[in-house]
């Protein structure tokens, strides 16, 4: 890999992403950049830290722990409208994972080390979390251009969660939409990150299609047990809230 012609790229497709927010007005250009900036540095970080971790367990269960905790963290953040939501996110996102991996490594799918933990984990994570907070953003929007159909529910005698159980089912469905679109073109529209990356690793193109299914059943799962929980322990609001 050319460290010279990476730098390049990036500073080039920055330029590219700078140009067309200009022209289209959009306030993003600082954004972009600084998610790019800090992206980088923080990967030098987590490079580092993981390369320690592939040879040290304990290593490897706080960097587990420092993915699970972020996850949490920004998904709760999503969600500051609802009471409680950090504690939903917590047990949503922890849940869809471990059953993910219980699954993945009880089974004998992937070898229990370090190196297929850390990688297959922050994937499962990272998904959980955003169907979370998809989830939950999707049930709060439904709850605000709904209200009047939850108070009519409310008045006929409903209890709240049953009042928002429509609302809820559809968020869990917007949730998980573009993970199944994702899981239904892969080898036709896109090559997923996984699929490469396995390939770059120096895998067999049947092994890496097969890390990457594995994968994407992962991130169902997960995403499923997750998005589930989420919209459960919020979708029965004591208020609604205000249009």
């Amino acid at each position: 890999m050319n460290l010279v012609g990476v730098a390049i790229a990036v500073v080039v497709l920055l330029a590219c992403t700078a140009v067309v927010l200009r022209v289209a007005r959009v306030p993003l250009t600082a954004s972009a950049t600084i998610a790019v900036l800090r992206g980088a540095a923080q990967l030098a970080v987590v490079s580092t830290l993981i390369g320690f971790a592939l040879t040290h367990d304990w290593a490897a269960a706080l960097v587990l722990a420092v993915m699970l905790g972020t996850a949490v963290f920004t998904a709760s953040r999503r969600l500051r409208e609802f009471s409680g939501a950090l504690g939903a996110v917590a047990v949503a996102i922890a849940s869809g994972a471990a059953v993910t991996l219980v699954v993945v490594f009880a089974s004998g799918a992937f070898d229990f080390s370090p190196r297929y933990l850390l990688a297959f984990s922050g994937i499962v994570i990272g998904g959980a979390m955003t169907t979370a907070s998809t989830a939950g953003r999707q049930l709060w929007l439904g709850m605000v251009h709904r209200s009047d159909e939850i108070e009519g529910w409310l008045a006929l005698g409903a209890t709240p969660r049953q009042a928002v159980a429509d609302i809820a089912r559809a968020a869990i469905t917007e949730a998980l939409r573009p993970a199944i679109d994702q899981t239904k073109t892969t080898g036709l529209v896109t090559l997923p990150g996984a699929f490469v990356g396995a390939l770059l690793a120096g895998a067999s193109p049947l092994d890496a299609g097969i890390f990457q299914v594995t994968v994407l059943a992962g991130l169902l799962a997960a995403g499923s047990i997750a998005s589930t929980l989420t919209v459960w322990a919020l979708g029965a609001p004591k208020t609604l809230p205000a249009r």
